[in-house]
């Protein structure tokens, strides 16, 4: 492994940071979907348009740390977090964590870890939405009704996944650049260069 590739203490602890972070964010954005339900009445697999935010911590992490693995480890350590605080599905969250952290892992990894412009934040978003998809498929929604509720649930999960988790990541990096807070990573270090 080269050396732009090895995590420094610094990446494990703004991962770990970022990860803890969204875990609490994750808690309380159980309670928004819960509230929300009742909104989506009108075609329940609408709601999955609010899921990206689940999925925002593994591109937020890819892109700040750009190194191999932390897309997996912030998605899956806010998923922990989350379990712990007591989520209102319990332990599943943890694998489904892990799944999802794989999308933008994988969507990272396929572009070398080189590219971290918009449309491999999309791309990192969209996989993770896809990732989660499959997951909530199987796991969450096997009893659904495949073409109106199990597909459309899965086709808006990538939407979101591109959109908030994609774009929202992507947009909370570069407002995040200027303040200096992340100068000891790429995104500090490509601002300093203009």
């Amino acid at each position: 492994m080269d050396n732009r590739h090895r995590w420094r203490t610094i990446d494990i602890v703004i991962a770990s940071v970022i990860a803890v972070a969204f875990g609490v964010i994750f808690w309380a954005w159980n309670t928004v979907w819960g509230v929300t339900e009742a909104a989506f009445a009108f075609f329940p697999p609408a709601q999955t348009l609010l899921y990206g935010v689940w999925l925002l911590p593994a591109v937020l992490g890819g892109l700040i740390i750009r190194k191999p693995g932390a897309s997996l480890y912030t998605e899956a350590v806010a998923a922990i977090v989350s379990a712990l605080l007591g989520s209102a599905w319990g332990a599943t969250v943890i694998p489904q964590g892990l799944v999802q952290g794989l999308g933008a892992e994988l969507a990272f990894a396929v572009l070398f870890y080189r590219s971290w412009r918009l449309p491999a934040a999309l791309l990192a978003g969209a996989m993770t939405g896809v990732t989660a998809a499959l997951f909530d498929f199987f796991v969450w929604n096997a009893k659904y009704a495949l073409w109106d509720y199990r597909v459309p649930y899965a086709l808006l999960t990538v939407v979101s996944g591109a959109l908030l988790a994609g774009l929202g990541g992507w947009v909370l990096v570069k407002a995040l650049a200027p303040t200096g807070v992340l100068d000891r990573f790429g995104p500090g270090r490509e601002r300093a260069l203009i």
